[in-house]
């Protein structure tokens, strides 16, 4: 069942790129007190998400942190070291955190993964964005389509702000 408004971020562990290797961050860490805007994407590097999804989020960033955010963090079933390297060519690490859900728990848990097996990619995430104010959902974004980035892109968040 997908996650809704009004509901609680379920427990889950991340991991992110630190100076001194890789490190993991709960949920209650990166949400508990603070609004964070989380987005979703199928796939570091891929098409959509490296060219259209994520550049809004790099080049609105202080739009939207001066909006009430706190944090801004990308979530995406790939591993660490993949996130690591799509933060440092996307400009993204300057603002935005770069979350691994490498085995894709947290993304199964909030009901928003998808089989993408017919393209060789097995269990990935749904493109979505979503507003999180201390641990609870208070908007959810959800894309009809993972070719699309408008309903789950920065500008829509910026209005929902």
């Amino acid at each position: 069942m997908t996650i809704a408004v009004g509901e609680k971020l379920p427990s889950s562990t991340f991991t992110l790129m630190s100076s001194d290797g890789p490190i993991q961050k709960s949920t209650d860490e990166l949400f508990a007190g603070k609004k964070v805007v989380l987005f979703g994407v199928p796939g570091a590097f891929t098409p959509t998400c490296n060219l259209n999804h994520l550049p809004g989020y790099v080049t609105h960033a202080d739009a939207i942190k001066a909006k009430g955010v706190d944090d801004i963090a990308v979530v995406s079933v790939n591993d660490v070291f993949v996130m690591n390297q799509w933060s440092e060519t996307s400009g993204g690490d300057a603002g935005i955190h770069f979350l691994a859900d490498g085995s894709g728990e947290f993304t199964k848990a909030v009901g928003l993964d998808m089989d993408m097996s017919a393209f060789g990619m097995g269990t990935r995430s749904m493109r979505y964005s979503m507003i999180v104010d201390d641990g609870t959902v208070s908007v959810l974004n959800i894309e009809d389509s993972p070719k699309n980035a408008v309903a789950s892109g920065a500008e829509t968040i910026i209005e929902a702000l």
